[in-house]
Order: C-alpha cells, then structure tokens, then sequence
C-alpha cells in the first residue's frame, strides 16, 4: 500500500480511521483521499484498506 507516496506493508486487515489511529493521526483534522476520491469522515471505520490502495493523507493547522 501506498501513503502519502510511502510503501507501507499492510499486515492486518485495516479501516481509513484504524491506519489513522495506528499512525497517531487526529482524524478530526485530517482529510483522506483512497485512490483518487475522497472519503468521508463518517466512512473512516468502515473503508477497508488493501495493499493495491493509495492514500493521501493532509493534516489540517491552523494559525494566526
């Protein structure tokens, strides 16, 4: 699998929101985007991850 242009073995089977909990990811200020489309928020625990996958994952900061 692929994220964020990283290969990264996928060992188990995994959600959007597990891999985000794995990587220490807050899911509210994150967006992610699954081969090309977004996924939303309320579809994170239950989009299952494979190894073809590309994700993208942009954290969002705020600032003054």
């Amino acid at each position: 699998m692929k994220v964020n242009g990283t290969y990264m073995e996928l060992t188990k089977r995994m959600t959007v929101g597990g891999l985000l909990e794995e990587q220490g990811y807050n899911r509210l200020r994150v967006a992610v985007e699954k081969n090309g489309e977004i996924i939303p928020k309320a579809e994170y625990d239950s989009a299952f991850l494979s190894e073809a996958d590309e994700l993208e994952i942009v954290s969002f900061v705020g600032g003054g």
